[in-house]
């Protein structure tokens, strides 16, 4: 959430930034029911002195013997009356339009970091860097994953859509276990660079969804429970930066690392036909995501490192790929500065994206209410939050059935999962 004083103080601002995200966002109703809000509470702090003043004058009065029926202390007591009245009636629609007020800067997102290149779309996003060209395969005949994977019999759609509907697969025998080894691969790397693995629920409630920013933009892309406050979750940071949610923290406890394996599921309303086969898009997909909850001076460092956290992974996994900064247009809503990590996938001949790590500086952790303390200062300050996926597991898995797809129809396992998997070919 952004912070109401930025907005007053910089509209100008705040509204060009915004203007350079995809979407029409709109400040002045906001600044609007800012400034009648600010007026009734100054005219609310004037009646409230006025009625403590009033309060005053009489105790000392009726102190000084003058008796209580004199009528200029029940003139007083009836001016005091006035204004607590008045004052019953301005204190709901204070409150009614400071609601208001939140609600319409819910809808608001991120600001896009000055680091953060300016553009309209995808298009204009900005590579950062390549990694293993020397790993890209000369095979011109590879098949698409899904297709490999059904001739191996370790990947099946039409049984998956049988059992629930189109975007689901089903993982049999070996293509189960290579998914089980990177996901333990990944966790264990990550918990040796410092984080701390947590399995976390996979349900949420609203706040959970509306503290992270997913609601209440986004509530068709989510799958609800009819008869409960609970979603489904889209991915592990919901529930990771929730468990923090309403805390002060002691700095001297930042930054705290965390990664989580979880299976998300998501609508993908706005994709209809896009890679209706395969791994790429579906609405049940298994991720490890990291999280970082961390002091403000130190969120652009750490997301640098994140991103770093991730293509260990990939490195290690040998896999071709590329670093891409995304453009204003392309930000995710709570995010700041997005780098994507894009894999080569050889049946398309593109870089498809494979992890996103975000900045969202204190923009979740104003609606999530997460602070931090420093021992012997006063107040508190929020912390800064940063997500990224490492990685997205299903996309992994077609990445390795491309890119070591073998000519006799055959495909290698990468060698640093072949402990996992006692196996050095599918």
């Amino acid at each position: 959430m952004l912070d109401i004083k930025q907005i007053r103080e910089n509209p100008q601002l705040v509204q060009e930034r915004l203007n350079s995200r995809n979407g029409k966002y709109d400040i002045e109703p906001i600044l609007q029911l800012d400034r009648q809000q600010r007026e009734l509470e100054g005219t609310r702090s004037q009646l409230q002195a006025r009625s403590n003043e009033i309060g005053k004058i009489v105790g000392q009065k009726i102190k000084s013997g003058i008796n209580p029926q004199d009528p200029e202390i029940q003139a007083l007591r009836d001016e005091g009356n006035s204004v607590k009245a008045t004052l019953s009636e301005l204190e709901p629609q204070e409150k009614d339009l400071k609601a208001e007020i939140a609600q319409l800067v819910l809808a608001l997102p991120n600001l896009p970091s000055d680091s953060t290149p300016l553009g309209k779309n995808e298009e204009d996003n900005v590579e950062v860097r390549r990694w293993g060209d020397e790993y890209i395969p000369q095979n011109p005949n590879i098949l698409p994953h899904w297709e490999i994977g059904e001739k191996l019999g370790i990947l099946n759609i039409e049984r998956a859509v049988k059992v629930a509907q189109s975007r689901f697969v089903t993982l049999i025998g070996a293509g189960a276990a290579l998914e089980r080894a990177l996901i333990q691969f990944m966790l264990s790397l990550h918990t040796q660079a410092g984080y701390v693995e947590v399995s976390p629920p996979l349900l949420v409630n609203t706040e959970s969804l509306t503290a992270t920013g997913q609601l209440p933009k986004f509530a068709e892309e989510s799958f609800k429970c009819a008869d409960d406050d609970l979603w489904l979750i889209p991915t592990a940071e919901v529930p990771v930066t929730n468990l923090y949610r309403g805390e002060i923290l002691a700095a001297e406890n930042l930054p705290i690392y965390h990664c989580a394996f979880t299976p998300c599921f998501r609508r993908e309303a706005g994709s209809y036909g896009r890679d209706m086969r395969g791994l790429i898009r579906l609405h049940q997909f298994n991720k490890v995501e990291m999280v970082k909850f961390v002091e403000p001076s130190t969120s652009f460092d750490e997301l640098e490192k994140l991103v770093g956290n991730a293509e260990a992974i990939l490195q290690a996994l040998k896999l071709p790929y590329r670093v891409v900064n995304l453009s204003s247009g392309d930000l995710g809503f709570a995010s700041t500065k997005t780098y994507d990590l894009e894999v080569w996938l050889p049946s398309s001949g593109k870089y498809r994206e494979i992890s996103s790590c975000s900045n969202t500086i204190d923009f979740q952790a104003r609606r999530a209410d997460i602070r931090f303390k420093e021992t012997g200062k006063k107040g508190t300050q929020f912390v800064h939050t940063l997500n990224g996926s490492g990685l997205a597991v299903g996309r992994t898995m077609a990445a390795i059935l491309e890119n070591y797809q073998q000519a006799d129809g055959t495909v290698r396992i990468p060698e640093v999962l072949q402990p996992y998997l006692g196996r050095e070919v599918l």
